[in-house]
């Protein structure tokens, strides 16, 4: 028996569990409170696409002739998808790595319509490997399975959603409670199996659903009607991403007879009092708390217990999850796009909200993004041993908002000290502080990729936005995240209010040249949608916007707009993301921006030389006094020789620098090389207080002249280069 039963309802993700209910269960470890995390999505994923499951699939009734010839496709194939679908899980899971080989022979898998764009699989996969190419060809047989799903079986189901309609911009609980009081879906079948044997197991006194998405919101009300039905002692609560953006106005009291309580916000101290109450009996304390009370929806929050410090919330625990169980798909033949997708990743948070908080389409009213508090680098990497031991996974993705570059130096810095060996990617803004040395760094404590918003690739545009960044510094520094090894993937915005046709075809134009140049690998376009809580939300005049009006009594998040361009920016969505596929998959930069679209389109006005342009307008020989040196390089070996010239001879020293994949030599005169040698010695990334440049400057003037001409000079500058020296 334990006090509380944490769930993620169906779906999410595929490879990894959301990592809600892990950082809620840290935390509950923290004050010594028993709890056990199920995520409904992969075991009903698991139960689906298994022979059993598939069976029951084909076994429901279908009309043959009212089908899709795909779908007939599929049912005529139905032995070879019982025969495979077990193998093929088993794969998916890194368990039967041996199938990659049959996978790949293209005579094992049956193939449906999925298959038809695997025009070019040599090119797509040819720097990625069997086991991708297989997991890749897995998918897409995944896929073909899902559609026929979809279509003749349970027309909700999707991978990473269930019902999601019914949870988009519900401003009535109509639709939704009406589903409520109809039959179980297929899927249904599935998930209340399960759940009533998780409940029969665990006994828990309170049920928390932690909700991230609308994908997520009709199957946790599906889950809580069984509860209230057959458990009428069980408690429920609700909380997530979605609650706390959506339901902050819910009045519609119907929502209680499936939850008791409906939480904002983080979530610990909340979920603590809840359970105090329960155990005292008591009503009275709450924080940010939605309940019925006097038969009205009541919004507590008469609590003056304040929330916990991010130090103070322990570490995410991922036990009772089945880890091993995950399956890796990869959707596109894209490395970095496979990121989302492929590998389980212990999931992290370097600060809580986001530093910058001021982009206008985002909810920086709300505490998520406003309340911004990072975490020190000491206390993260020991969350990550600590991980590292429990889950035995060394992947680590940082789900930041924007992790603050300053904070993601000491994290790599104290990763290199402690000699780890992780891999990590996370979500940033793409600051000017992203210089050559700083990605250098991150690079070597294990950083692989980064994600971060690009938005509408149009300066104007990007000074409404408020993002801080131009397109020339995005050039930048996706040009030093590439040419240190570094994956990069934009968020790229199209329909944001006043954007015209000219800016829309502008910003493919930039995306193409970043694309072409190499220095961007991925990205993803995505229609502007005005939110409740946002600068664009809370202020639509001031954009340009009118809202529709609706009564809100449910969910309240993506309002309806005019915009009064007039202009309909759906109809760019299938030749922005057709071109998009296109360049990450680095082919047809050439063709005409006109040919991605089936209707007339202006010439772009940026010149085709624009982001090259961009790129070589650096200064290599700044002097910034505050800069933290580091030194990388421990393996030196020194020699010292004479050279002569004209009678006159003076001694220099060769050093030799052996990095991980190189051999970087220098010669300098004695002196200056024996200067060289013990300040590197004492300020290697070893060294927790970093030497400035400045402080190096005056020791380098304590013995000789002309620091800046030392430092400026060509073996300096190799020695930069090949980032023995890092200025941070």
């Amino acid at each position: 028996m334990k006090d509380l039963l944490l769930i993620t309802p169906p779906f999410t993700q595929l490879n990894t569990p959301y990592p809600a209910t892990a950082y809620i269960k840290g935390f509950l470890n923290t004050k010594n409170i028993s709890s056990y995390q199920i995520d409904l999505g992969i075991e009903v994923i698991l139960e689906l696409f298994s022979r059993d499951g598939i069976q029951k699939v084909f076994d429901t009734e279908i009309n043959l002739q009212n089908i899709s010839e795909n779908s007939q496709r599929i049912f005529a194939l139905r032995d070879e998808y019982l025969k495979t679908i077990d193998q093929v899980i088993l794969f998916l899971q890194n368990k039967n790595p041996t199938l990659a080989r049959q996978i790949c022979s293209m005579n094992f898998l049956p193939e449906a319509s999925r298959f038809n764009q695997l025009d070019d699989m040599e090119f797509a996969f040819g720097n990625m490997g069997l086991q991708d190419k297989a997991k890749h060809l897995a998918t897409l047989y995944l896929e073909d399975l899902s559609d026929y799903i979809v279509e003749n079986v349970d027309s909700d189901f999707g991978f990473s959603r269930y019902a999601e309609r019914l949870g988009k911009s519900a401003n009535s609980f109509d639709e939704l409670y009406a589903k409520l009081n109809s039959d179980q879906t297929f899927i249904d079948d599935f998930t209340l199996k399960i759940l009533h044997e998780k409940l029969e197991s665990v006994q828990p006194k309170l049920v928390c659903f932690s909700i991230p998405f609308p994908g997520n919101l009709y199957s946790a009300f599906r889950s809580a009607k069984l509860i209230k039905e057959n458990y009428p002692h069980i408690k429920t609560a609700m909380g997530g991403g979605f609650p706390n953006t959506e339901l902050r106005e819910i009045k519609d009291e119907r929502v209680f007879e499936f939850f008791d309580f409906i939480t904002l916000d983080d979530g610990e101290v909340p979920l603590e009092l809840i359970i105090n109450n329960e155990k005292l009996n008591s009503k009275e304390e709450y924080k940010r708390t939605f309940l019925i009370e006097n038969q009205e929806v009541t919004y507590k929050n008469n609590s003056t217990k304040h929330d916990y410090k991010q130090s103070e919330i322990g570490t995410p625990d991922y036990s009772d999850l089945q880890l091993d169980k995950y399956i890796s798909v990869i959707e596109i033949a894209n490395p970095m796009h496979s990121l989302w997708s492929d590998g389980r990743w212990n999931k992290l948070t370097m600060a809580h909200g986001c530093y910058w908080g001021k982009c206008t389409f985002c909810d920086i009213s709300l505490d998520y993004i406003k309340i911004y508090e990072p975490i020190s680098a000491k206390i993260l990497v020991d969350r990550m041993e600590e991980l590292i031991k429990t889950t035995g996974e060394t992947g680590f993705h940082f789900v930041d908002e924007a992790a603050p570059p300053a904070l993601m130096r000491e994290v790599a810095l104290e990763i290199l000290r402690r000699n780890l060996v992780v891999t990590w990617w996370t979500n940033i803004r793409f600051e000017k502080s992203f210089t050559q040395d700083l990605c250098f760094l991150l690079k070597l404590s294990g950083c692989v990729a980064v994600s971060g918003g690009l938005e509408v690739a149009s300066d104007r545009l990007l000074n409404l936005i408020d993002k801080g960044v131009s397109v020339d510094q995005v050039a930048k520094v996706t040009k030093n995240f590439t040419e240190a090894g570094i994956m990069v993937h934009a968020y790229l915005m199209y329909g944001y209010p006043t954007q015209t046709v000219q800016e829309t075809v502008d910003s493919l134009e930039m995306v193409r040249q970043l694309f072409e140049m190499g220095i961007l690998q991925s990205g993803f376009w995505h229609q502007f949608a005005m939110t409740a809580h946002s600068p664009v939300g809370q202020n639509p005049e001031e954009f340009g916007v009118t809202p529709i009006k609706q009564e809100i009594k449910f969910a309240n998040n993506d309002i309806d707009f005019t915009d009064k361009t007039g202009i309909d920016h759906s109809k760019f969505s299938f030749g922005l993301k057709k071109s998009l596929f296109n360049f990450m998959h680095g082919i047809n930069f050439e063709i005409p921006l006109q040919d991605w679209f089936d209707f007339k389109i202006p010439k772009t006005t940026i010149h085709p030389d624009y982001i090259h342009d961009c790129l070589l307008d650096e200064d290599q020989f700044s002097f910034k006094g505050n800069s933290k040196i580091v030194f990388l390089a421990k393996n030196v070996i020194a020699e010292n020789y004479i050279k002569t010239k004209k009678q006159n001879s003076w001694t220099y020293t060769r050093i030799t620098f052996h990095l991980r994949t190189n051999i970087v030599k220098v010669e300098l005169e004695q002196e200056k090389a024996d200067w060289l040698i013990k300040i590197s010695a004492e300020n290697t990334f070893e060294n927790p207080k970093c030497i400035t440049l400045q402080q190096l400057k005056v020791n380098f003037e304590q013995d000789f002249e002309d620091f800046e001409l030392f430092w400026f000079s060509k073996p300096m500058q190799q020695l930069k280069e090949n980032g023995i020296i890092l200025s941070l």
